[in-house]
C-alpha cells in the first residue's frame, strides 16, 4: 500500500534505538510506518512483540502490530516485558525479529523501540537507523503476498525467571536481606515471580507498575534517584541495595551502608567471579571504566579488552571477539551465555551469589577497588566539536603514553587518563577522567573543562 511521503522527526532515530516524545515526536502513524519499514528492510516473517508499563503502551503497540501485520509478518505478542525478558522471548519463541515498545529509562512522556533480529541481535546489525528512517518517511511499501497473522499472547515470565536462575545457578538467597527499588518500572513485573522461586522476600521500594513514574525517574545513573534506596538500606540494616531502571536492562547497587557502588566496580566483581569457573575468557569493558577493571580481570586470569560505549556496538564486538562478559560504566552488563544481551536480573543474581559466597559485608568487598579517583561523566555544551577534539589531541597527544580513538579521544599518562566523546544526539562533549590521587583528578578536570569550554 502506498502511504505517500511524510516527514518523521529524525531526532527520534538514535544511534542504537528509537525514542521520542509521544505523540509530539513519535505518534501512532510514525509507529505504523516504522514497523512496516522494518519488515520490508529485513524481510522478517515471525516477530515477537512486547511492551513496558508506559501509559501509552497499548495504543502505541497496537499501531506497531498493525504495521508489522500489514507488511506480511506474523506477530507473537508476549504482553508486558522487561527488555531482558523480551530478548529471552525472541529466542524462546524462535522469532526472526523482535520489537519491544519501550523508551527505556526516559521520562513518562516518551515512547519508542528496541528492535532486534534473530537471536536478539541488535537491529542496527541488520539495517542502520538512517535507512529505516528514510524508508518510513517515503511510505512506499511493496504490498506483501498476504498479510501476517496475529497469534494469541504467550506468557513467558515463568520460563524467563527459570532461565535466569539456571544461568547463574542460584536457587536460594538464604537469609540475605535486601532492599530492591524498581522505580515503578518493569522490575515490579519480574521480581515477584523471581523472588518467590528462591523463597526470598526483599524489602520492596516502588514495585507497583506505573508509567507516570510518580516516585522518581527510573534512571539509577542519577544519584538523586537512589536517595530513598540508600536511606532504606540503612534503616532496614540490609546487606545490599538494588536499583533497576525503567525497562530492567540496567541495575545499580549500594552496599550495606548505603554507599553507591560504581558501575565499573560491578563489572570487575562479576568478571572476577566468572573467571573463577571460566579462566582465560575475554571480558570487555567500556573505555570510560576505571583502571581497576582491566587490572582485576587480568589478575583473575582473564583477557581484558577495551570497547566503545553503547549496547549495539558492544554486542557486536562481543560476538566478533568471543567476549564472555562485558560491562559498561552506565550499569549495563552483557552475558554471552544469555544471547549476548544486557540483563539487569542476571547482574543482580551474580552479585547476590558473590556476596553469599564471600561472607563479608559488601563494603568490605568493594573498598579494595577504591584505588583511584574517577570524575564521573561531565557534559559540556560545545558548538564546534571537531575543533575542540583537535585542540585536545594537539595539546595532550605528544606527551601521552597511550592514545586510542575507538570512541572519541582517550589519552593515558603515568598517573591519570581522560576520554572525551561527542554525544550521538546533542551538541555535547562528555568527559571522563581518572587519576591516582584526588588532587591530580581535580586539577586535571578543571584543566580539561577549561580547554573544552574556552
Amino acid at each position: 500500500m502506498q502511504l505517500g511521503p511524510r516527514e518523521i522527526n529524525k531526532n527520534i532515530f538514535k544511534a542504537y534505538d528509537i525514542r521520542g516524545l509521544y505523540p509530539q515526536e513519535i505518534d501512532d502513524d510514525a509507529a505504523y510506518r516504522i514497523a512496516r519499514a522494518y519488515v520490508s528492510l529485513i524481510d522478517c516473517k515471525r516477530v515477537v512483540v512486547s511492551h513496558d508499563m508506559r501509559e501509552s503502551a497499548d495504543q502505541f503497540e497496537a499501531a506497531t502490530i498493525r504495521g508489522l501485520i500489514d507488511q506480511g509478518a506474523d506477530v507473537v505478542p508476549v504482553g508486558l516485558a522487561s527488555t531482558p525478558m523480551y530478548y529471552f522471548a525472541v529466542n524462546h519463541l524462535k522469532g526472526d525479529a523482535g520489537v519491544q515498545c519501550s523508551a527505556s529509562h526516559n521520562p513518562a512522556e516518551y515512547q519508542g523501540y528496541k528492535m532486534t533480529g534473530p537471536g536478539a541481535i541488535p537491529s542496527i546489525a541488520l539495517v542502520d537507523n538512517e535507512t529505516l528512517y528514510k524508508r518510513a518517511c517515503e511510505g512506499n511499501f511493496a504490498e506483501p503476498k498476504q498479510k501476517g497473522t496475529l497469534h494469541e499472547q504467550v506468557d513467558v515470565l515463568d520460563a524467563y525467571c527459570d532461565a535466569v536462575l539456571d544461568s547463574v545457578d542460584i536457587h536460594d538467597f538464604k537469609d540475605l536481606k535486601m532492599v530492591i527499588d524498581c522505580a515503578n518500572g518493569m522490575g515490579g513485573h519480574i521480581l515477584p515471580v523471581l523472588c518467590k522461586k528462591v523463597g526470598s522476600d526483599p524489602v520492596r521500594l516502588y514495585w507497583r507498575l506505573d508509567g507516570s513514574f510518580p516516585n522518581h525517574e527510573a534512571n539509577p545513573l542519577k544519584t538523586e534517584t537512589l536517595l530513598a534506596l540508600r536511606d532504606r538500606v540503612v534503616d532496614e540494616q540490609a546487606y545490599l541495595g538494588v536499583a533497576f531502571d525503567g525497562d530492567g536492562d540496567r541495575v545499580a547497587f549500594t552496599d550495606e551502608k548505603g554507599g553507591i557502588i560504581p558501575g565499573d566496580f560491578i563489572t570487575a566483581l562479576i568478571a572476577r567471579a566468572m573467571l573463577e569457573k571460566n579462566p582465560g575468557e575475554t571480558i570487555l569493558y567500556d573505555l570510560r571504566s576505571s583502571w581497576i577493571v582491566p587490572e582485576e580481570i587480568e589478575k583473575a586470569g582473564g583477557k581484558a579488552i577495551e570497547c566503545r560505549v553503547g549496547h549495539g556496538l558492544i554486542k557486536k564486538q562481543m560476538r566478533e571477539e568471543g567476549g564472555f562478559f562485558a560491562g559498561e560504566l552506565s550499569s549495563h552488563y552483557y552475558f554471552s551465555d544469555f544471547f549476548t544481551t544486557d540483563n539487569g536480573d542476571l547482574a543482580m543474581l551474580y552479585v547476590i551469589k558473590m556476596l553469599l559466597a564471600d561472607g563479608r559485608p559488601m563494603s568490605e568487598i568493594v573498598d579494595p577497588l577504591r584505588r583511584y579517583f574517577h570524575s564521573g561523566e561531565i557534559n559540556s555544551d560545545v558548538k564546534d566539536i571537531p575543533a575542540v577534539l583537535k585542540r585536545l589531541k594537539d595539546k595532550y597527544g605528544p606527551a601521552a603514553k597511550r592514545v586510542t580513538e575507538i570512541d572519541g579521544y582517550k589519552a593515558e599518562f603515568e598517573d591519570w587518563w581522560f576520554n572525551v566523546r561527542p554525544s550521538n544526539t546533542e551538541p555535547l562533549i562528555r568527559l571522563n577522567l581518572e587519576a591516582k590521587n584526588k588532587a591530580k583528578m581535580e586539577e586535571k578536570v578543571a584543566e580539561l573543562l577549561n580547554e573544552i569550554r574556552s
